[in-house]
């Protein structure tokens, strides 16, 4: 919540966000993670031109009792949406003609209104094409808005428009205006190292270093040294590309890095945060290469334990770029490049990860999903992504850097910083998430309001190799609050850390450019004013919204791909698992591919099925025949739905 003010009537107005269901009513948040209960409910005749996501001033109605708090939205004050993608359609004819009216359809089922569209501003588009574009002017809410089509992407279905829709409704695009790419040439032309600038930094040209990256990868912005020490200890310096030293502020290629604050990596692309001139060249830290690094350098013990640390800059020559499966291959064979530095790695990282879960951190990983893609960018493989061994090492050097810096910062007098931080769990979703453990016979205990993170991971363990553990690992992380940048550190949550940063990856995340920027200030024993405090505070607010909008984005992507890869296997059957249930039908997640689905309850067939909500199951009234969460289950494609990105399973017995 905002602020709260009187009106001219007396009734309360409060700012907030608000959510529009499917069906066009308006919620919007009193307060932080608030429930459906806890919100203004807005009826669609007062929505006065709110959008999703928008931020408003609602008017709040007397209260009637028994009924929910409604209100009206008085005025809009932030639109959450830059434009739309949708269908362009002609309006009907009139006299056998057309009207020369014509409508952008978004495709967002949350946008209620289609958007009239003059024919000077359909921007070259054909009727049936998918477009994007914006709204111009909304001055009566009655009637709808009017827009112009500002990009053509093709036709509905086709991969290039689908996943330019995808990004361009959460605000990113993959081209770069002309005077980013200018600067990001002239970087190229000027970008041989300089003896001068190596001087300045600690060099790690002749020490053993690598990198451990995804085989696709193009922008290796991590890289690992690797020492022995004459005392048996080793050191390790976690070499992070120093993008603060290209991207100077207010320029142009820093405004355009915070505009799109992280990359985004949709099914069959990445829109990265830098022009490919700085992320695959200059900054990436290619193999055979010297390249300027910010390094968090450890000594530590063969258990794991930090004996000393340094940061600052690095300038480094890697020997090696492994892809997570090569270097999988190397510890499972136990042969092949840097076996030795990679057993030392690897069992300091098991040491570091038992060490954290041991001090309260949260299993958090969940299981994904890649594409193998045709030339038209049709998915004809879905499968599950491995973790192995190797993921997780440069997982915990990174985690190590960042909380070590964070750590660093917070010592001695305050400084502003820009922390990664993860607040407790709201109190009502925690009993929430317990109540429906108890349902679906896990019952755990809470301690005062909270979940302990052991029985957590307690659960988690027992339910290893159970159908069950997806949906339940699912529903612990929704009861959790969301990650996000701040000045105020209140800890992470989570990972059970007091200090955390985001350190490790300036090529896709703006706050790490910023974090490197300004932890330099202070080795260089610089001190930031205290007025300059709140452009930090904004800095972490905007990235937090822009990275829910790529993750936003990066599911849409997925989603669609994974209904477009049921679309073409109509009539095939496959091994599921229910993962929900609803007053209209149930839930179930194909096993190998995660493609998610509904089996409606008219589609049962055999019986007259009712929703158990305390159960969380469908029960069938003369059988009493029960389908519950968890529940094996063999189903059959029936539809896939590209437009509402939706699966409609039936049930094979």
């Amino acid at each position: 919540m905002k602020k709260e003010t009187k009106s001219k009537d007396s009734n309360h107005e409060i700012e907030g966000i608000i959510s529009i269901s499917g069906k066009g009513v308006g919620y919007v948040r009193i307060k932080k993670d608030a429930k459906p209960g806890d919100s203004i409910e807005v009826e669609h005749a007062f929505l006065n031109t709110a959008l999703h996501g928008d931020t408003v001033r609602v008017i709040i109605n007397s209260k009637v009792k028994d009924g929910p708090q409604t209100g009206e939205i008085k005025e809009v004050l932030i639109r959450s949406k830059a434009g739309f993608a949708g269908v362009l359609e002609e309006g009907p004819a009139v006299g056998g003609a057309s009207n020369g009216m014509y409508f952008l359809v978004p495709s967002d089922p949350r946008m209620y209104t289609d958007i009239i569209i003059p024919k000077d501003k359909i921007g070259g588009a054909k009727i049936g094409q998918k477009v994007f574009g914006v709204i111009i002017a909304w001055e009566d809410a009655k009637k709808a808005p009017t827009g112009e089509i500002v990009k053509v992407l093709g036709w509905p279905k086709e991969n290039e428009a689908e996943m330019q829709a995808i990004a361009l409704e959460k605000g990113f695009q993959s081209d770069f205006p002309a005077d980013v790419e200018s600067e990001a040439e002239e970087l190229k032309k000027n970008g041989a190292i300089s003896d001068e600038e190596i001087k300045k930094r600690r060099d790690f040209r002749d020490i053993v270093t690598f990198t451990i990256d995804p085989s696709d990868a193009k922008d290796f912005d991590d890289a690992l040294s690797f020492q022995e020490l004459a005392n048996g200890n080793f050191e390790i310096g976690i070499h992070i590309a120093d993008v603060s030293h290209y991207v100077q502020p207010k320029t142009a290629l820093d405004k355009e890095a915070f505009r799109r604050a992280t990359s985004v990596y949709l099914v069959d692309r990445t829109i990265p945060m830098l022009p490919e001139i700085l992320s695959n060249d200059l900054c990436s830290l290619k193999p055979r290469e010297d390249k300027l690094c910010f390094g968090a350098v450890f000594e530590l013990s063969k258990d794991g334990h930090v004996k000393k640390e340094w940061f600052g800059k690095t300038v480094i020559h890697s020997n090696h770029r492994f892809s997570y499966e090569d270097a999988q291959k190397v510890l499972d064979d136990q042969g092949g490049p840097y076996l030795s530095e990679l057993n030392v790695l690897n069992d300091i990282a098991k040491k570091l990860t038992k060490k954290r879960f041991a001090e309260g951190a949260i299993s958090l990983d969940q299981e994904e999903v890649k594409f193998e893609l045709d030339k038209n960018g049709v998915p004809i493989r879905v499968f599950k992504k491995i973790r192995g061994d190797t993921n997780r090492l440069i997982e915990e050097f990174m985690l190590l850097a960042n909380q070590k810096v964070a750590e660093y910062i917070a010592k001695g007098n305050e400084k502003v910083f820009v922390y990664r931080i993860h607040d407790l769990p709201n109190e009502e979703k925690v009993a929430d998430l317990a109540f429906f453990l108890k349902r679906l016979g896990y019952p755990i205990k809470l301690v005062g309001k909270n979940i302990p993170s052991h029985a957590i991971n307690d659960l988690l363990k027992k339910l290893e190799g159970k159908d069950v553990k997806a949906t339940i690992h699912t529903a612990i992380i929704r009861s959790m609050a969301k990650a996000i940048y701040s000045t105020k550190n209140i800890g992470h949550y989570g990972l059970a850390f007091k200090h955390y940063t985001h350190f490790t990856s300036p090529i896709r995340r703006y706050p790490d450019t910023v974090v490197h920027r300004l932890l330099f200030d202070y080795l260089e024993g610089k001190h930031i004013n205290r007025d300059e405090w709140h452009k930090y505070e904004t800095i972490s607010n905007y990235c937090s919204d822009r990275e829910k909008n790529a993750s936003e984005a990066e599911r849409s992507s997925i989603k669609y791909k994974q209904v477009e890869y049921m679309s073409s296997r109509i009539g095939e059957v496959y091994d599921g698992v229910i993962t929900g249930a609803t007053e209209w039908g149930i839930f179930v997640e194909e096993k190998e591919t995660k493609c998610e689905g509904m089996i409606r309850l008219r589609d049962l067939g055999d019986d007259y099925y009712v929703f158990n909500e305390k159960e969380m199951s469908i029960v069938g009234k003369k059988t009493k025949h029960k389908y519950q969460i968890g529940d094996k289950v063999k189903i059959k494609v029936s539809d896939a739905n590209l437009n509402k990105k939706v699966i409609d399973y039936v049930l094979v017995k």
